[in-house]
């Protein structure tokens, strides 16, 4: 797994080791095992630390962000609008053009085979987008004046 810098001289990975031992309760709990099936998802996914302390697991692009709040933890998918959900894991930010979220209250466990399968499908739509070359602005003509 790659590790991305963080600020405070710890790596992000430290920083939201840090954030779930914190929490302590039933919230670091369930941050630690989407992270880890985070990771099992995707063993190269890097771990970020962004806006002022918040999760971020990147491939070629954000895969979700984890936020933790007092009755829900929030993994917030950056494309999940574009992501096939057929185990209707996403329960959160559903009007939204782009993103989806799946907000996990305490007691509630995520099925872990179908939540693999959106990092995966995340990962291989930020990969495709990456692929792809830019689109090339159309040239404008230019007269010569004479």
């Amino acid at each position: 797994m790659k590790k991305a810098v963080a600020s405070q001289g710890q790596s992000a990975s430290e920083l939201i080791s840090k954030r779930i031992a914190e929490l302590g309760d039933w919230r670091g709990k369930t941050l630690g095992r989407m992270r880890k099936l985070i990771k099992e998802a995707d063993p190269d996914v890097v771990e970020e630390w962004k806006w002022m302390g918040t999760p971020v697991w990147s491939h070629d692009g954000i895969i979700c962000t984890g936020e933790s709040y007092k009755k829900v933890v929030k993994l917030t998918f950056a494309k999940g609008a574009f992501l096939k959900d057929p185990a209707r894991l996403f329960n959160s930010s559903l009007e939204g053009n782009l993103r989806r979220a799946i907000d996990i209250p305490e007691g509630e466990e995520v099925d872990a085979s179908a939540f693999k399968t959106l990092v995966r499908q995340a990962i291989a739509l930020n990969s495709s987008r990456k692929a792809k070359p830019p689109k090339k602005s159309p040239k404008k003509s230019r007269k010569k004046s004479r």
